[in-house]
């Protein structure tokens, strides 16, 4: 299953590129990309926008919920046996925990740009 998944996502990848987003695109799904970015933020961060996601959208969240599930998530997927969450050697780690979404963009494009002279 996990290699009929795994050929189909390397089928997208075709000119002019892409952008994937996922816990193992770096190591196992791309390994061979331009460049990889592996994107971080502390758990509060990234529970709290996910509490803004969600109540922006009219659902119902709680905020302690959140972080807990997060940590958990993480942690479940650095032990996995398969397709580890663990940046690739080669990948630049950016902490967005202080960042805003066009910061996040500017600095992954000026990486971009270093590697491939864009």
């Amino acid at each position: 299953m996990r290699s009929a998944l795994l050929e189909r996502q390397r089928g997208f990848r075709a000119p002019p590129g892409l952008v994937a987003d996922g816990r193992d695109m770096g190591t196992v799904v791309f390994p061979d990309a331009v460049l990889k970015v592996f994107l971080t933020a502390d758990v509060q961060t990234r529970a709290q926008r996910r509490y803004k996601q969600l109540i922006d959208k009219g659902n119902h969240a709680n905020l302690a919920a959140l972080s807990r599930d997060l940590e958990e998530r993480d942690k479940r997927d650095a032990i996995r046996e398969v397709a580890p969450l663990k940046p690739a050697a080669d990948a630049v780690s950016l902490d967005s925990s202080g960042m805003t979404i066009d910061e996040v963009v500017e600095r992954i494009l000026k990486e971009y740009g270093q590697r491939t002279g864009k």
